[in-house]
């Protein structure tokens, strides 16, 4: 699997980081390392010299010592004494310097044997209570000879090892120092070297980047004129319009989107081309059963009232009232078949937009439907104007009304009719003062031939809230009923303030 940039720089950044820092490294190291060699190459310079000046110091005691047994001056006698401590003090720094050498140390310590043996000579020699005979004094200065050329030896192999070791130390110091700027320009080399192929990657990552930006930003840029192409087929279809296409040919999802869509809306092309056609069938089968029912009905009725008219004292009681009922039931079969036709119609006919003065409207509407014995409240600051179907309007509100007057439970009622702006639509609310409906018919109420009162007592055909809301679905509205038994009812419903001329089912 391809790495990402950013893992990728990562990755670089980290390998010229650890490069750098073994560099470093290599060039602290031999820094270091020449350092120390110089370090030792300076401890064998002194070292040698510390050995040279025991050497001096013990010579220059001996001639103290010498000087003072010839000539008996004093004065050779009190440099013999300071030169005595200065062997000590340059010994013993010798001894100091020797730590890191077992084989030099050996040797000092002989030396240091000798050199104590024959200070003791120097000091026998040099006592002016002693009382030495010619004799004496001149074994012990043969015994000093001796001493003094065995120490002699001891120092120059002592120097002699001494200088090997610096021959040695030397080598190392000029092999480091020729090592050590060769390391260095190195190190500053392959820093340099991957500094450069980091920026080159670095480069490279970064036109890839910009390409492939350009490269994303362009595909964006299609995809998103082919989404747009898709919503406008979308809402077109959403207008009513279902013989747009979209030509896209290409083999990826928005491509086989594209084809699916066009197979559906070939599919609803012709799906509502075969609903248009049945509806047609529909309305003319509605026009003719209700013109084919109303023939034989009105013919029933007329001969109904004919009875009456020419028989009528003839009629006993209990016939006249059979005929009473005949007549409300063809009344009522009349009402059902009118609102059949008008249930069948609702959402098929051309809008037909005019300005409307609801206020005026609902008047209108009360006059008809509202018995002067009900009292018609509407809201202080009145109610609104707009554009729209005046018909499908007057037909919500006639048959709200009509039913708030029908089901009311006394012969007085107050319907109280209000308003309320909600940006794109409006809210009215139609509230009475009668028995109310329970909240489990809440729904029940807005189905096809449903009543909640027995047909006996109230003619009703169950179809007037079916089509109130039929005509609100088909405006994309909502409706509903706030109520309990005995409090009254309150339908709430919603109306656009702009309405398209075309029917939505259409």
């Amino acid at each position: 699997m391809a790495l990402q940039t950013k893992t990728k720089l990562y990755i670089g950044f980290a390998i010229a980081a650890s490069v750098l820092l073994l560099t470093a490294v290599a060039g602290f190291i031999s820094i270091r390392k020449l350092s120390q060699r110089t370090s030792w190459v300076e401890h064998s310079y002194q070292m040698m010299q510390q050995l040279k000046d025991v050497e001096l110091r013990v010579k220059d005691a001996r001639s103290g010592v010498r000087g003072y047994l010839l000539t008996n001056d004093s004065v050779y006698l009190d440099f013999y004494l300071s030169t005595r401590g200065q062997v000590k003090e340059r010994f013993d720094e010798a001894k100091w310097l020797a730590q890191d050498n077992p084989a030099q140390t050996a040797r000092l310590d002989t030396l240091e044997t000798m050199i104590n043996a024959q200070l003791r000579i120097f000091v026998e020699l040099t006592r002016p209570q002693a009382g030495l005979t010619p004799s004496v004094v001149q074994t012990a200065l043969d015994t000093d000879r001796q001493t003094m050329r065995a120490v002699e030896q001891l120092l120059r192999r002592a120097r002699s090892a001494e200088l090997a070791l610096l021959a040695q130390r030397s080598g190392e110091q000029d092999l480091y120092e020729t090592l050590t700027p060769a390391v260095l320009l190195f190190s500053a080399f392959i820093a340099v070297v991957v500094t450069l192929w980091l920026f080159w990657r670095v480069g490279i990552e970064i036109t890839a980047n910009d390409r492939l930006r350009a490269e994303l930003a362009e595909a964006n840029a299609n995809m998103s004129q082919r989404i747009h192409i898709i919503e406008h087929l979308a809402e077109q279809v959403v207008q009513g319009d279902y013989t747009v296409k979209i030509r896209d040919k290409e083999r990826d999802s928005l491509g086989n989107l594209a084809t699916s869509l066009n197979r559906m809306t070939q599919t609803l092309d012709d799906t509502f081309g075969a609903l248009e056609k049945r509806n047609r069938e529909l309305d003319q089968f509605a026009y003719v059963a209700s013109h084919d029912l109303k023939a034989p009905l009105r013919g029933v009725s007329t001969v109904v009232r004919w009875i009456e008219d020419e028989l009528g004292h003839e009629l006993s009681p209990k016939m006249q009232e059979y005929f009473g009922m005949m007549k409300g039931r063809l009344t009522r079969l009349e009402d059902l078949i009118n609102g059949l036709l008008a249930y069948a119609r609702v959402g098929r006919t051309q809008h037909k937009l005019e300005e409307v003065h609801v206020e005026r409207l609902v008047h209108d509407v009360a006059d008809l439907v509202v018995p002067p014995t009900f009292e018609l409240r509407l809201p202080a600051d009145g109610l609104p104007t707009l554009t729209t179907d005046r018909l499908s309007l007057q037909q919500v509100f006639t048959n709200l009304l009509s039913n708030a007057v029908k089901y009311h439970h006394t012969g007085l009622g107050i319907i109280t009719i209000g308003c309320r702006d909600l940006k794109k639509e409006y809210e009215f609310r139609v509230q009475d003062d009668g028995p109310g409906i329970a909240p489990e018919y809440h729904e029940k109420i807005f189905l096809m031939f449903q009543t909640l009162r027995d047909r006996h007592t109230a003619e009703s055909t169950g179809i007037g809230l079916s089509i109130v809301k039929k005509i609100i679905d088909e405006l994309r509205g909502q409706i509903r009923v706030e109520s309990a038994a005995g409090q009254g009812a309150a339908f709430i419903f919603t109306w656009p303030k702009q309405m398209n001329p075309k029917p939505v089912a259409a």
